[in-house]
């Protein structure tokens, strides 16, 4: 699957499939209710021209004039905080306009840009902003770093360049704050590998827009992407698969060409530092019952099935379930407990999607298990493993995540569902007072094809458009309704 925003009255968070939040949820409680939503009608002749933001900020008020931002533009920041957003400031638009102005000592200079965190500003919410631009200078402030960054980025995406060069800001007042706490986009590596560099890059883009979470697939059929240093082969077995097609096929010998990749335990610190430096959480998901081809490839103990498996090289759901057993549990566990200390979030993903029950229906042994357990149906015995897992994450302070299949059995109490086929197991949650990550597949999947032209390239037999997922809203109605 390919998905991917924090509210809780009925603890719902209302959010924002795999790209970006763009609906509103009421009830907010760990970021303010956001101001009146800035009026993106076309302005007047004599008004200056409506800015190009995205998101679109709460809060726009143009000014007269414009501001020159050069080399020798005085930046002023007291704090640490403030002087590494500062300093983010710069580099970034170094790399985008070749300007690169410098930290001042200074206090008051005039012509500045200034960034502070301002006590002041807690009342407005975690991850609000203030924005002043002036022909005279400009001020970011905000009451927490993070804060702070989105209205730098702000202000990265107000800069424009003319011709000759010449960097400038339009003169605006920007009062923004997030109506969601969670603001996700999801990157899978198992179906198409992202090397550190290129992951790196996603989370530049989603910091630019002011995303922040990385929900990280890190495990399905067609490959498992992460070092665990207990079981070596579900990188050395699961991290590989042959392509389907000529794709599988060396050009000079003719024989299998594999195609492998996996990030170490290392990398993993790396990009969740690399992330969190620009106020980006990312949520690992290691996906079970099913989409489990790749791991029991590896470890064949595992499966529910005798048939000997390879990580796919083909799209599609397939059959092949982690079987029942307390040492497969066990092993789920071990997984999870190497990868805990290198995410320090608050959420963990154990997928639940998908998972066709046809091999644990035919299987005596789980059969005899989910008698064992106690469990009726074989969703029952789903559910019976994620409660399980709800309790190993709970003892070490993590929250478990999965997908909205876990809603079709008992469900631990402080799961969240992330809902993906629609916004119904969202709504269903949010009434069984769970949270919620609202990302339906029919507006918020951008693997889907884009337009209906016979010229479009190949993709997902579904149509998303950029339009519907602009326009997409989360069912304010419903949810009003839910939360009453």
């Amino acid at each position: 699957m390919n998905r991917s925003s924090l509210s809780r009255p009925a603890r719902l968070l209302c959010a924002a499939g795999i790209a970006v939040v763009l609906a509103a949820c009421p009830g907010r409680h760990d970021t303010a209710a956001a101001p009146q939503q800035a009026d993106a009608s076309p302005a007047p002749a004599s008004a200056a021209p409506p800015v190009s933001l995205i998101p679109l900020p709460a809060s726009v008020e143009h000014g007269e004039g414009r501001f020159d931002l050069t080399a020798s533009t005085p930046l002023l920041a007291e704090g640490e905080g403030a002087r590494t957003v500062a300093t983010q400031f710069a580099k970034l638009l170094a790399e985008g306009f070749a300007v690169e102005p410098e930290l001042s000592d200074g206090t008051g200079a005039a012509g500045a840009i200034r960034f502070a965190i301002d006590p002041a500003r807690d009342g407005a919410g975690a991850e609000s902003y203030l924005l002043e631009v002036t022909p005279d200078g400009a001020t970011v402030s905000a009451g927490d770093a993070a804060g702070l960054f989105y209205g730098a980025m702000t202000l990265l995406q107000l800069a424009a360049a003319d011709d000759a060069g010449a960097v400038t800001l339009p003169a605006v007042r920007i009062e923004d704050a997030p109506r969601f706490g969670w603001r996700g986009f999801m990157m899978d590596p198992s179906r198409h590998f992202w090397t550190v560099e290129q992951v790196k890059q996603v989370i530049d883009a989603m910091a630019l827009h002011k995303l922040n979470t990385l929900h990280w697939h890190l495990t399905d059929d067609q490959g498992w992407r992460v070092e665990i240093k207990k079981y070596p082969k579900l990188t050395e077995v699961g991290g590989c698969r042959v392509p389907a097609g000529d794709g599988g096929i060396e050009p000079s010998t003719g024989k299998p060409r594999q195609y492998c990749g996996f990030y170490t335990q290392d990398q993993v610190r790396e990009i969740v530092a690399y992330a969190a430096a620009r106020h980006i959480t990312v949520v690992p998901e290691i996906n079970q019952p099913g989409h489990a081809t790749a791991a029991i490839a590896a470890y064949p103990e595992l499966g529910s099935t005798d048939r000997k498996l390879v990580p796919s090289s083909e799209w599609g759901v397939f059959p092949n379930l982690f079987n029942t057993e307390e040492s497969t549990i066990a092993f789920l566990e071990n997984v999870i407990g190497e990868l805990i200390p290198l995410f320090p979030g608050t959420y963990f993903h154990v997928g639940g999607d998908e998972a066709v029950k046809d091999q644990w229906e035919a299987s005596p042994r789980v059969q005899e298990r989910m008698r064992e357990v106690g469990a009726k149906t074989e969703m029952e015995m789903q559910s019976h493993i994620v409660a399980r897992l709800e309790k190993f994450l709970a003892a070490h302070g993590k929250r478990l995540v999965g997908w909205d299949e876990i809603l079709e059995g008992p469900m631990p109490p402080e799961a969240t569902v992330m809902s993906w086929r629609g916004i119904e197991g969202g709504l269903k949650a949010a009434r069984e007072g769970h949270d919620v990550v609202m990302s339906p597949s029919n507006k918020t999947y951008l693997d889907y094809l884009q337009t209906a032209s016979p010229n479009e390239p190949p993709g997902r037999p579904a149509l998303g458009t950029q339009a519907g997922l602009a326009l997409y809203r989360t069912a304010q109605e419903s949810l009003t309704n839910v939360l009453k």
